[in-house]
């Protein structure tokens, strides 16, 4: 049972400004959110139903998961400093 991965327009934006070799790690982490949306170490985000946070380096993937349906929508790919501003 593997989920669709559905990137919002502000997260790939933001993906395609990150260096290269952090991009690609990124990228494997929001690939494999198809196979296990929980993996051991995400993180349920306070104040929101279905909202979670892998870290990939000093990089944060938002997303949130929409079991019915079986589709992970990526929020925000950020720096870890910068990631939770503005949500």
């Amino acid at each position: 049972m593997a989920y669709r991965i559905e990137v919002k327009p502000q997260a790939e934006k933001a993906l395609a400004r990150i260096p290269n070799p952090h991009r690609r790690r990124i990228v494997k982490a929001i690939d494999s959110l198809a196979r296990s949306p929980r993996p051991s170490g995400c993180v349920k985000l306070a104040g929101a139903e279905n909202a979670y946070r892998i870290r990939s380096g000093d990089y944060r993937i938002l997303y949130e998961i929409v079991d019915k349906v079986l589709i992970v929508y990526i929020i925000r790919v950020a720096h870890r400093k910068d990631v939770y501003r503005g949500l």
